[in-house]
C-alpha cells in the first residue's frame, strides 16, 4: 500500500505562490488526460481548506460512494508526485540553476547522437551563462563535454590548440570552488558558535570566535576571486563583528554586504532570501548605533523587495515587523508598536503557523507591551518565551527572559512569588554559567527589594542599582545585555516617578541630540 502523504500535501499546495498554482493547472491540462478532472478537484479541495481534513476532502471527491482508503491515498500520493513535476517545469523557467541542468541534459541527448555541432552551439551558450552567474561547479561538467566532444570528433587539432586552456580554465574553477568551500566552513562555523549565545561575554567564547576568523583568507576580501565568495567574506565578518559587540564593524561589514549582492542585481532575480536577511541585520545595526533615518530607509526598502518564493514573503513579513518593532522600541514610541503588532498578528494569519517562527517575536511582544503599560499582556508572552523548548541556541535570550520575569512581577507586585522565583533564576544561571556582573546585580536587587519597608528606601535602592549598571556599561560584555532591554530607562522611571515609555523617549531624544 503506498505511503499516504498525510498532511505534506496540504502543506505542499498552501505554500504556493498564486503563479505557481496557475502554472500546476496548465501543466495538468497540457500533460494529463483521463482524470484530469479528479486532481483539479483535489487540488482545489484542497487550497479551500483552513485545516487538512481528510475526510471531507473524500466526499467532495467521491461523494455518495464507498471509497477504499488506499484508493483516496494513490489519488493523494499521485497528486504530490504530479505538483512536483509542474514545480519542476516552473521553476526551469525562472531559475538558471535549472536552466544550466537542462542544457546539460541537451547536451548528453545531442551528443549520444552524434549531433556534435549542435553540442557545441549548446555548449558555448551554456558556457557564458555559467561564466555569469558563476556557476563554477556546471562550468566543470561543460569543460569536460567540451574534451569530450572533441575527442569523439577525433578533432586533434582543436586538442592540440585548446587542451592548455580548458586545463587552466578547470584549474581555476577548482580553485574557486575550493576557495568557497573554505569561506562557507568558516561562515559555518561562526554562524553555530553565535546562534548557540549571539552576544558573547566570556573571554573564553570571545577567543573562540577570533580563532575561528583569523585565517588568512579572512585578512583581506580583495583575496576572494568571486563574487560568491565575496558574499561570504562579508556575511561571515558581519556576524562576527556582532557577536563580539563591536557595533561599528558590525554596521561597516553589513553595508559591504549589501552593495556587494546590489552589484548584481540579476543575482537576486535567482535567490533574494539572502539579501532579505542582510538587509535586516544592516537594518539592526543601524538601529543600535541611532541611525534611524537608515533604519527607515531600509523598512522602505524590505516593502520593495521582488519576491520569488512563499519562503521570501514569510522571511519579508518577519524581518519587517521585528525592526519595525525595534525601532518602536527603541524611540519610546509603544503606543505605535501595538498598533503595528496588531497590523502583524493580523497578516500573520495568511502564513503556515507551522512555517511562522512565532517564537522569534515573543521578546518584542514582551517589551512593547510593557511598555504600553500592559503587563498582563506582557506576561503572556514572557510566559510563551519561558516555555519554549530548551536548547542549546540563544542561552542568552533564555537568560534575559528570567532576569524579565522577576522585574515583571517586581512592577506587579507579586512578592511572594518573587522569593521562588529568585531561586529558580539563580539556579538556572548557574548550571550554565552565567552569572555574570550584570546577573548578580539585578538578582541582589530583587532579593534586598523584599527587606525595604518605606519608599524612600526603595528609591534608594534603585539609584544604587542604576549606579552598578553604569559602572558594568564600561566593559563591552556587561553592557550587552543591557542592549536587549532597556533597564536603565526602566530604573530611571522610578527614580524619577515617571512613566517607562516616558524614559525611554528621554534615552531616545538625548541620543539623536
Amino acid at each position: 500500500m503506498p505511503k499516504t502523504p498525510s498532511n505534506k500535501l496540504f502543506n505542499l499546495i498552501n505554500s504556493l505562490s498564486g503563479s505557481e498554482k496557475r502554472y500546476f493547472k496548465l501543466f495538468v491540462n497540457k500533460n494529463q488526460t483521463g482524470k484530469d478532472n479528479k486532481y483539479i478537484l483535489l487540488f482545489d479541495a484542497v487550497d479551500a481548506q483552513e485545516i487538512s481534513n481528510d475526510e471531507a476532502l473524500r466526499k467532495v471527491i467521491y461523494p455518495n460512494q464507498e471509497i477504499q482508503s488506499r484508493k483516496f491515498s494513490e489519488l493523494k500520493n499521485y497528486l504530490y508526485e504530479l505538483i512536483l513535476k509542474s514545480l519542476q517545469g516552473f521553476d526551469e523557467k525562472t531559475s538558471v540553476e535549472y536552466k544550466l541542468k537542462g542544457m546539460l541534459l541537451n547536451i548528453k541527448v545531442l551528443f549520444k547522437r552524434s549531433h556534435f555541432e549542435d553540442c557545441i552551439e549548446m555548449m558555448n551558450k551554456a558556457k557564458k551563462l555559467a561564466a555569469r552567474y558563476e556557476a563554477f561547479e556546471h562550468n566543470l561538467e561543460l569543460l569536460a563535454w567540451e574534451k569530450k566532444i572533441a575527442y569523439s570528433k577525433i578533432d586533434v587539432n582543436f586538442m592540440d590548440k585548446e587542451l592548455d586552456r580548458i586545463q587552466g580554465e578547470e584549474k581555476t574553477c577548482l580553485n574557486q570552488l575550493a576557495e568557497l568551500s573554505t569561506y562557507r566552513n568558516i561562515f559555518f562555523k561562526v554562524l553555530i558558535r553565535s546562534k548557540q549565545d549571539a552576544l558573547l561575554r566570556s573571554e573564553a567564547k570571545v577567543n573562540e570566535m577570533h580563532e575561528l576568523v583569523n585565517h588568512p583568507k579572512m585578512n583581506d576580501v580583495n583575496q576572494a576571486n568571486s563574487h560568491r565568495g565575496r558574499i561570504v567574506f562579508y556575511r561571515t565578518k558581519s556576524i562576527y563583528y556582532y557577536a563580539i559587540l563591536n557595533y561599528e564593524n558590525f554596521h561597516i561589514y553589513g553595508e559591504k554586504l549589501l552593495q556587494e549582492m546590489e552589484k548584481y542585481p540579476y543575482m537576486l532575480q535567482e535567490d533574494v532570501s539572502e539579501y532579505i536577511s542582510a538587509l535586516s541585520n544592516f537594518t539592526y545595526s543601524c538601529s543600535i548605533l541611532s541611525k534611524y533615518d537608515k533604519v527607515n530607509e531600509c523598512l522602505d526598502k524590505f516593502l520593495k523587495i521582488k519576491t520569488l518564493t512563499y519562503d521570501d514573503d514569510l522571511k519579508i513579513h518577519r524581518q519587517y515587523y521585528q525592526n519595525k518593532f525595534n525601532i518602536c522600541i527603541k524611540t519610546g514610541t509603544f503606543e505605535e508598536g501595538v498598533v503595528a503588532m496588531e497590523e502583524h498578528l493580523k497578516e500573520v494569519e495568511k502564513f503556515d503557523q507551522d512555517a511562522f517562527e512565532r517564537n522569534s517575536f515573543y521578546l518584542s511582544y514582551f517589551y512593547i507591551y510593557f511598555g504600553a503599560g500592559n503587563y498582563d499582556k506582557a506576561l503572556e508572552s514572557l510566559n510563551q518565551l519561558l516555555n519554549l523548548p530548551k536548547t542549546t541556541e540563544r542561552e542568552d535570550i533564555q537568560s534575559l527572559a528570567r532576569i524579565l520575569n522577576l522585574v515583571i512581577h517586581f512592577e506587579i507586585g507579586n512578592t511572594l512569588l518573587l522569593e521562588s522565583l529568585l531561586r529558580s533564576t539563580y539556579r538556572f544561571l548557574s548550571k550554565r554559567n552565567r552569572l555574570y556582573g550584570f546577573e548578580k546585580s539585578v538578582l541582589g536587587f530583587i532579593q534586598k527589594s523584599g527587606r525595604l519597608r518605606s519608599a524612600k528606601e526603595l528609591r534608594e535602592a534603585f539609584i544604587d542599582l542604576k549606579k552598578e549598571f553604569e559602572d558594568l556599561s564600561q566593559n563591552p560584555s556587561e553592557n550587552a545585555m543591557l542592549r536587549y532591554f532597556n533597564f536603565t530607562a526602566w530604573l530611571e522611571s522610578k527614580i524619577e516617578n515617571k512613566t517607562f515609555a516616558e524614559a525611554v523617549k528621554s534615552h531616545y531624544l538625548k541620543e539623536i541630540d
